[in-house]
């Protein structure tokens, strides 16, 4: 089996300025979005995890490579996404991001150790999906706790998902919060 793509969707936005503050480093974050055919036939099914086995690596190596190589720089915090267009199910979007098949040929490109923080929903389309991102070699590192909001305005249509990794250089500009654990430490 193989996907069908309808599109796919690049995005790289730098903040230089928040708060009134000048970011004492710019912050870069991007993503990369593919738009394909809901894999999965209409109404349930009982096995999600064959066709996310033979499909996940090839979803992937489609997005992870293309979202490091489109934020440019070295990736300090990640996440991914699945949107599921009416028409779907919440568990098929879930069954294709949480598939190491998919997973590790992103955390291979953006040399991450730490599992990918996740945002799976069904939606219509054109609807928005919050992705949390979170540091690449350690999760409890606050500072890099984000969450980005993708949108495709035309995306997903039903029997469509909206699949997408994101990538950030940064954590969030102007962070200062105490490391994990500080505010019960004696």
């Amino acid at each position: 089996m193989s996907i069908t793509v309808r599109k796919i969707v690049r995005h790289r936005e730098e903040t230089l300025r928040e708060n009134g503050q000048d970011v004492p480093t710019t912050h870069v974050v991007a993503w990369v979005a593919a738009v394909i055919d809901n894999p999965y036939p209409e109404g349930y099914v009982a096995d999600l995890v064959t066709i996310a086995d033979e499909i996940g690596q090839e979803i992937g190596a489609l997005l992870g490579p293309a979202c490091v190589e489109l934020l440019g720089e070295p990736v300090e915090a990640f996440g991914k996404a699945a949107l599921v267009g009416l028409g779907g199910e919440l568990e098929q979007g879930s069954a294709l991001i949480h598939n190491l098949r998919f997973g590790n040929e992103f955390r291979n490109a953006a040399g991450g150790t730490e599992l990918l923080p996740a945002a799976e929903k069904v939606g219509i389309t054109g609807g928005p999906i919050d992705v949390p991102l979170k540091h690449k070699l350690d999760s409890k590192t606050r500072s890099h706790h984000q969450t980005i909001t993708i949108v495709v305005p035309d995306a997903p249509r039903p029997r469509e998902i909206l699949v997408a990794c994101v990538a950030a250089n940064a954590g969030r500009p102007l962070a200062r919060l105490a490391t994990f654990g500080a505010e019960v430490a004696k």
